[in-house]
């Protein structure tokens, strides 16, 4: 049956959260219905909800990454269970038929992904997010956390974990790999603490060496503080991967400079400017931009088993439902150390 629980939601763009009762839907023969106990605060939630993007749907319950303990289940499900802790990270729905599902890569499905929040399911209707309660969620969409691990600081790992696993993985980090990481945020401290347990040599580089102690804690052998221009020279041709974690525009022609030949550097922020590259920068040295956007659910559940193997969490605030606000503003300002975990328990208490 409909059920109602409490949520977290935005009436317009920029507007404060309210408290809010929305509907989820009748659990389908293929849904799993959660208990959400962790919903994390990504940085692209805040684009979302403050319509930086365009397109979005209001009133929005942002929300993709999803921690939780299994309520119910529906008929033909056998993957989970009552009582299993699961997660769900950016999307809940896809066709499962084209070659990219097929392929485990849900994300570029051709039909088109539905996302979590602020979009359109396939059965018509919008979707909401992890600001909540509860969660319904198609089964193929709901990944197994494993046991042990501390589940608050799991949760960013539905999306800042996958989104910068699945590149490091494309590009075959491992030993004697040399990765530079731009920015030492929400997403720059799990790609140094992830790349160093694939055996990287991993170098911060972030504006000013404020958070340095802080990533070479996270496993970074190298901090270098870009607002020294000498960095540049000193380290042309150093790298063989540049992982760009920051959701602004950064001087792509200065740091292209720094690969190696035949080296990459990915995109992972999404900055509503435009970026912009010289030509030359690519032709000398054979080097490359592209971009990367999080990961299927095979490699989610990998990247999952990965980081609980290895130890690796997300450097979190845990909050009540009360200070999100706030958090948004700490987010942007850059002051937040280094992800915000919302304790889906205090929405809609008294």
């Amino acid at each position: 049956m409909t059920s109602t629980t409490s949520a977290l939601s935005v009436s317009a763009a920029g507007k404060p959260f309210d408290t809010v009762e929305i509907d989820r839907r009748d659990l389908r023969a293929n849904d799993v219905r959660i208990k959400v106990r962790y919903a994390g605060i990504c940085h692209s939630d805040i684009h979302q909800a403050r319509d930086e993007w365009g397109q979005g749907i209001f009133p929005m319950t942002p929300g993709h990454e999803i921690v939780g303990t299994v309520d119910e289940v529906g008929s033909d499900v056998t993957a989970h269970a009552v009582g299993d802790t699961v997660g769900v990270g950016c999307f809940v729905d896809s066709c499962l038929e084209c070659e990219p599902c097929r392929d485990g890569e849900e994300q570029f499905c051709d039909r088109g992904v539905a996302q979590t929040y602020s979009a359109k399911g396939y059965d018509g209707e919008i979707t909401h997010g992890g600001y909540s309660g509860q969660v319904v969620v198609r089964d193929h969409f709901v990944v197994k956390v494993p046991d042990g691990v501390d589940l608050a600081a799991t949760t960013p790992l539905l999306c800042a974990g996958i989104t910068t696993y699945a590149p490091l993985k494309r590009y075959e980090v491992g030993e004697g790999s040399k990765v530079g990481v731009i920015g030492l945020g929400g997403l720059g401290h799990v790609a140094v603490k992830i790349a160093a347990a694939l055996g990287a040599e991993v170098s911060v580089l972030s504006r000013t060496d404020a958070k340095k102690d802080d990533g070479l804690a996270f496993g970074a052998t190298h901090y270098y503080a870009t607002e020294d221009e000498s960095v540049f020279d000193d380290l042309a041709g150093s790298f063989d991967l540049l992982v760009n974690t920051v959701g602004a525009a950064v001087p792509l022609d200065q740091f292209l400079g720094l690969l190696n030949r035949g080296g990459t550097m990915v995109n992972l922020g999404a900055p509503s400017e435009n970026l912009e590259v010289g030509a030359f920068s690519l032709l000398s040295r054979r080097r490359a931009v592209a971009g990367s956007m999080v990961g299927g659910l095979p490699q989610t559940q990998e990247m999952l088993d990965f980081c609980a193997e290895h130890g690796i969490t997300a450097t979190i605030e845990l909050i009540d439902a009360s200070e999100v606000d706030d958090a948004y503003n700490r987010v942007v300002d850059g002051d937040a150390r280094y992800r915000v975990v919302i304790d889906a328990d205090t929405i809609g208490a008294a």
